[in-house]
């Protein structure tokens, strides 16, 4: 476990499993879902979704006239990529940063690696982590990345301020249709585009998140226990709706800042 420190704020990172933030600490807050297990790999930390983030249909895709197949990991469904509960090498570690890589992996079907580094500045007063994620490949081909946060307040979520001028219609599957719509009710388990402004979260000690990135997708999940704000490159089931083609000169990088104050 690799840990960042400045002042009060500490970040620790587990490289082991998936190059996760494990956990997120201002003062004696603890802002994310503490650390799970393998068993409960999708539901704790902050993880890079890499080389896709949410779901593909049926785990299939086709891309240059081809029809690729992807391991199903939720039902019938690929989710959330093939980097999530793998180890990452350390690339550089710094007392306030660090940078991982991994490839991969034998279940993508061409060479690439990603790269995963995470900045630590502030105090408990106010701060940020910034993270930031590159594909690059040896081949031409589709790549989404992302983040999957799991904000939490103890064991119940925090208030979430999130506007957004639109939605993705879900079919039964719960895989987006391509078609947008007007912002339905809560609970959400949906992706956002048009966000207003960065997603802001209010805990119950005064302590207020603000999520930025530069992805133009959102996923805003609301189980009881938590609330997840994914800032996603591209929709679900992006390899059909809106694929986002890397080359060897040409990588895919994303920005995401969660900053802090009260």
């Amino acid at each position: 476990m690799i840990e960042l420190r400045s002042d009060s704020v500490s970040v620790a990172i587990d490289e082991m499993f998936g190059g996760r933030i494990a956990s997120l600490v201002v003062g004696s807050e603890r802002l994310l879902t503490r650390t799970g297990t393998s068993d409960a790999v999708l539901g704790w930390g902050c993880y890079p979704m890499v080389p896709w983030a949410g779901r593909v249909r049926r785990g299939t895709f086709r891309f240059a006239g081809r029809k690729h197949r992807l391991p199903v990991r939720l039902g019938p469904h690929a989710l959330h990529g093939t980097v999530l509960d793998r180890a990452w090498d350390v690339v550089e570690s710094t007392p306030r940063s660090a940078m991982l890589r991994i490839d991969l992996g034998p279940d993508w079907p061409w060479p690439g690696s990603v790269t995963h580094t995470i900045e630590l500045d502030g105090n408990q007063i106010g701060g940020a982590v910034r993270c930031r994620l590159e594909v690059t490949g040896a081949a031409t081909f589709p790549a989404q990345v992302g983040w999957h946060p799991w904000f939490a307040d103890g064991s119940r979520p925090p208030q979430l301020l999130f506007a957004a001028h639109a939605m993705y219609e879900r079919d039964r599957d719960g895989i987006p249709t391509g078609e947008l719509a007007r912002v339905g009710p809560h609970p959400w388990d949906d992706c956002f585009v048009g966000v207003e402004s960065a997603p802001v979260l209010e805990y119950a000690d005064g302590t207020q998140l603000s999520v930025w990135s530069d992805c133009d997708h959102w996923v805003v999940y609301e189980p009881p226990h938590a609330v997840c704000v994914e800032p996603q490159s591209g929709p679900p089931d992006g390899f059909t709706l809106q694929p986002h083609v890397v080359a060897p000169e040409a990588p895919l990088s994303r920005t995401m800042l969660i900053t802090w104050g009260t």
